[in-house]
């Protein structure tokens, strides 16, 4: 055979090789990866796919190496309420890769009262990458702006908790019902390239929920939802938020802390680079008007721009929904160290600093540094109840401390 002949019969090989792998995507990442196609699953958004999917994680979870979840263009129903249990997995390294849509029920009485939509526990090394959620929550958020009652109370889209090593890449949430991403007693969390999009009248659906976690950090994300872009609870310790999109919303919040008596703290939050477009509140920290001995300390917020924000920079040391609970309580919450730095922007209201501490416990130490706010075009005003600190530079409103 002459080499003309060869080099035909090597590149017609090549050919075929190239054909046969795009037909068969399980060779795209190797042998460890389990198409949701090929083990059933229906990209037609009525057949519901759960039981795949709980397949797929199954044999991912039980690979010893690196394992895929591949989700293919297409719509997929996942109509009930799935649980990534990772207690006992061999593989610690698994990754999501969707390309695709999964979608909850529209009737949200099915998932109403689930808790959560998409949960993952005790999971290490998981990371999604790409893909769209969507809860269907517009029923729910009108069962309860209609104030007709008998409303289930909605599922997290998505939560994780106590897990380790978790990577959310480029990942889209929209309409969910309650949260959208949950972290709950995690480690080693970073998101990046996230979208997060509800209604601006939406209840409860914050952006991202952290609490009891360490070292998360939710950065590049663009959240605009009907509650809190991100809001933080109890135990959290090494928070990282920066460029960040946030509007509408309530803004970034830790807390609400304190409702409880024996509450950890939370300590060590940055919050830079962000701008807030049309937020109920900028940078907020919040606790309830009652007895505990939580804390908020080492907080840095810097290089944030307010575009036509409510409350720009603000702390509420007496909050207490419908006054049950908490009337006339001061909060036990000690807040200290809290640093803002080159905040600047338009607030809507003619108080765009607002400092309302506990009589009890004061705020200690708040820094205001080159703060440039005003109110409609002319100087705002700022307000200090219980409030201990300095400022140093440009501070515009006038600063209380």
């Amino acid at each position: 055979m002459d080499n003309s002949s060869k080099n035909y019969l090597i590149t017609l090989s090549v050919i075929f090789l190239l054909a046969f792998i795009v037909n068969n995507p399980v060779l795209i990442s190797g042998l460890n990866t389990y198409n949701v196609v090929t083990l059933g699953a229906r990209p037609d958004g009525v057949t519901d796919t759960s039981k795949v999917f709980i397949n797929a994680w199954n044999q991912a979870c039980n690979t010893i190496g690196p394992s895929t979840i591949l989700v293919p263009k297409g719509r997929y129903l996942i109509r009930y309420p799935i649980k990534f249990d990772g207690s006992n997995c061999k593989s610690v390294d698994i990754n999501f890769n969707i390309m695709g849509t999964l979608i909850a029920p529209t009737d949200y009485r099915v998932l109403g009262n689930s808790d959560i939509w998409l949960s993952f526990e005790s999971v290490t090394g998981v990371s999604i990458t790409g893909g769209t959620l969507d809860g269907k929550g517009a029923g729910l958020w009108n069962c309860k702006l209609s104030n007709m009652g008998n409303c289930p109370r909605g599922a997290t889209t998505m939560a994780f908790t106590n897990s380790n090593n978790v990577q959310i890449k480029g990942l889209k949430s929209i309409n969910s019902q309650l949260y959208h991403i949950v972290f709950n007693g995690c480690n080693n969390v970073k998101v990046e390239s996230a979208s997060i999009l509800a209604s601006g009248n939406s209840p409860n659906t914050d952006g991202f929920h952290v609490q009891y976690s360490n070292n998360v950090a939710i950065i590049n994300s663009n959240i605009s939802t009907g509650d809190d872009c991100v809001s933080v609870g109890p135990a959290t310790v090494g928070l990282l938020i920066q460029d960040v999109l946030c509007g509408p919303g309530h803004g970034i919040s830790i807390g609400s802390l304190g409702k409880d008596l024996n509450e950890p703290g939370v300590q060590n939050v940055t919050v830079k680079d962000v701008t807030f477009t049309n937020t109920q509140n900028g940078l907020r920290i919040k606790s309830w008007g009652r007895p505990s001995n939580g804390f908020v300390k080492d907080v840095t917020f810097q290089h944030c721009n307010m575009v036509n924000v409510q409350n720009p920079i603000i702390i509420d040391q007496n909050y207490c929904p419908h006054n049950l609970g908490c009337p006339g309580k001061a909060s036990g919450v000690q807040i200290s160290d809290v640093i803002y730095q080159d905040i600047h922007g338009t607030s809507s209201t003619e108080v765009a600093v607002k400092f309302d501490c506990s009589p009890i416990n004061p705020c200690e130490n708040l820094k205001l540094e080159d703060v440039k706010l005003t109110y409609n075009n002319e100087e705002a005003m700022s307000l200090c109840v219980h409030a201990v600190g300095s400022s140093n530079g440009t501070v515009v409103p006038q600063s209380c401390l």
